[in-house]
């Protein structure tokens, strides 16, 4: 078991020598298989006890909803509790979660609602989780070291996630979606206990939670670099998703060969985020957050070439351009962001960032359905590649973003 404290990271040693954070990447990585499965088990599980896409709309926002509700007192616990406790109970969480929705489909009693309860205690656990990551590696790796931990840690994850899907595919084809379903419950349960053995000494050893929160707010609005980069996020998530990820697939069917084309769109997106992370591991940019906002940019190519409806190869190269830059902007933001926040507000400062970000995905769809019936899909996608370039191009504009640069220098 080991004993980290706040005082490690003036150890020195690559990233992978640090036995926490052997341990952090283990179970990341156990977790993430798990969780790659689950999307596409679930829906199965929606479909198989008849429901259709309203359906599952509703359970997918019943776990979306409580992150976005507890994500800020998570964000304060984080910053008051051992996160590696929180992370045990949070993944422990899911583990229930996950295990009581593979019981209720093996065996035939899943319901649009008990599936809705699960996602609800699913949702509820990220929430504790999230901010507690964040934290977490900051307080396992030294600080000039971030980037590269940072990279390493979506190294497996992203290999997952393009491999993960096809796995769940056949589990699902094979044995039905319970089977897939309990798979991520194991592994969020092997997760927790590796988590828990990582004994993370608490940020601050008080607990005020309404004063906390205050604190964290006036923390929050005091860094102009920070507000505005959740601004600008809120947007390109919310453009991104709903151009992506909800117009994507109806334009495939519409102007490509469907689902087929889709797949290989996915992939493509899939293997850029496998080579960004490959990209970081050797490219240690200076300026961290100028870096984080403009590598966002190329996240409107795939839509604008989609609007016009230019052939697949070049949305497989949009895609993937895509991917690959957005694993830059995320490890460079992670970066700065753990290099320029104190480790006692960490947690907080996510969980707002968070927050966010997180309301951008429903309001991006909901928007999107609204504009689609005024518009057609081809100007909707060049809406939403607009505004990702306007809110990348405005938040390069605050002078603060060229402030938040590296410090050391990863070894």
């Amino acid at each position: 078991m080991e004993k980290v404290t706040a005082e490690l990271p003036a150890r020195r040693a690559a990233p992978l020598r640090i036995a926490a954070f052997r341990r952090f990447v283990t179970a990341s990585l156990v977790s993430a298989a798990g969780s790659a499965m689950a999307p596409l088990a679930l829906a199965y599980a929606v479909i198989e006890q008849g429901g259709g896409a309203g359906d599952l709309g509703v359970v997918l926002a019943t776990n979306t909803v409580p992150t976005v509700v507890f994500l800020l007192m998570g964000g304060v616990l984080a910053d008051r509790m051992s996160r590696s406790r929180l992370l045990f109970l949070g993944n422990l969480l899911a583990a229930a979660a996950q295990a009581a929705l593979a019981a209720t489909v093996a065996t035939g009693h899943a319901t649009t609602t008990s599936i809705g309860v699960c996602g609800l205690v699913s949702g509820t656990a990220v929430a504790f989780t999230v901010p507690a990551a964040q934290g977490a590696v900051a307080q396992i790796v030294p600080a000039e070291q971030l980037q590269q931990a940072n990279a390493l840690l979506r190294l497996p994850g992203n290999a997952v996630k393009a491999l993960g899907p096809a796995v769940g595919g056949v589990v699902v084809a094979v044995s039905g979606p319970a089977w897939a379903l309990a798979c991520d419950a194991l592994t969020f349960a092997v997760a927790a206990f590796l988590l828990l053995g990582l004994r993370l000494d608490a940020p601050v050893t008080v607990t005020r939670a309404l004063s906390d929160l205050r604190e964290g707010w006036d923390g929050f609005r005091s860094r102009t670099w920070l507000w505005t980069y959740t601004a600008s996020g809120t947007v390109v998530v919310g453009a991104w998703l709903a151009g992506f990820q909800l117009l994507g697939p109806v334009v495939a069917a519409q102007e490509y060969a469907g689902a087929r084309d889709w797949g290989l769109v996915q992939a493509a997106f899939a293997s850029g985020l496998l080579a960004g992370t490959v990209v970081c591991l050797r490219w240690r940019p200076y300026r961290l957050l100028a870096v984080a906002v403009a590598a966002c940019l190329p996240l409107a190519a795939p839509l604008l070439v989609m609007a016009w409806g230019l052939a697949l190869p070049w949305v497989l190269l949009a895609a993937l351009l895509a991917g690959i830059w957005l694993d830059v902007s995320i490890v460079a933001w992670t970066t700065a962001f753990q290099q320029h926040v104190p480790q006692g507000e960490l947690g907080r400062m996510s969980a707002f960032n968070g927050v966010g970000e997180r309301l951008a995905i429903p309001l991006g769809y909901l928007l999107t359905a609204l504009a689609a019936g005024l518009w057609d899909n081809r100007t909707v996608l060049v809406a939403c590649a607009g505004l990702v370039v306007a809110a990348g191009v405005l938040n390069l504009c605050v002078r603060d973003v060229y402030r938040v640069n590296r410090r050391g220098a990863d070894g």
